[in-house]
């Protein structure tokens, strides 16, 4: 009997350490500044990031990304309040605040201590969008959370253009597919028998770029070494 207790006792002490953040009970502004902080921290301490941030939910007037940023000028990672009912886990909210810390981080370089960095943004944010997706990646492994919630964040929130030859910024269609790459060839683990396989808007996401996981795996296949050119 108290065998069986013991093994029921880790095998719910192992659900709760994998199983990713659904649980999401924000409602509020205050809500949602108090979890910034603590997911926020978490990210910047599990990854040894020592630079300096800080966590504001607020209405800001002008953000690079309609829904978060970063200031180049102070450090603080914006989050309007308005993304609230958008985001279902803190692994969500990992994947926002990953990604604008991976634009803090790279502010945090260039003259005047970084302050005139944003100027490499409005040159080439198309490079420093699809390194910071990587970095996100990254840092949320670090801090144990399920970077697949970046991809799921992104089909929710990401708006879909019809092109991205004349634009700055890659599809979000394409963005995806590259983050689910990244994942694919550096943390495959992730993948396999994933808690977000029963996700609705993972299961779009597989659907939509079942064309372009197709050649992924053909690139893999032959060991090729060129550039996907993943479709709209």
């Amino acid at each position: 009997m108290r065998k069986n207790f013991l093994l029921s006792l880790i095998i719910f002490l192992l659900l709760s350490i994998f199983q990713p953040s659904f649980a999401w009970d924000v409602k509020t502004t205050e809500d949602l500044q108090s979890r910034m902080n603590s997911v926020g921290f978490r990210i910047l301490n599990s990854n040894r990031i020592e630079k300096r941030f800080t966590f504001m939910a607020i209405n800001r007037v002008y953000t690079r990304d309609f829904w978060t940023d970063v200031s180049s000028v102070n450090s603080i990672v914006w989050v309007k309040p308005v993304v609230i009912p958008y985001i279902d886990s803190d692994d969500e909210l990992a994947a926002i605040l990953s990604h604008s810390i991976a634009h803090g981080v790279d502010s945090y370089e260039g003259i005047l201590r970084g302050y005139i960095s944003i100027l490499n943004y409005w040159v080439a944010p198309n490079k420093y969008d699809l390194n910071a997706d990587k970095t996100a990646v990254d840092y949320m492994i670090n801090a144990d959370y399920n970077p697949l919630a970046l991809i799921t964040i992104l089909n929710k929130i990401g708006k879909q253009y019809r092109y991205d030859a004349f634009s700055n910024h890659t599809l979000v269609s394409r963005r995806m597919m590259l983050i689910y790459e990244y994942i694919y060839k550096k943390y495959p683990y992730i993948l396999v028998d994933n808690p977000y396989k029963d996700n609705i808007y993972y299961q779009n996401f597989l659907l939509t770029s079942r064309e372009n996981r197709m050649k992924l795996l053909e690139k893999i296949k032959t060991n090729s070494t060129k550039k996907i050119n993943y479709s709209y």
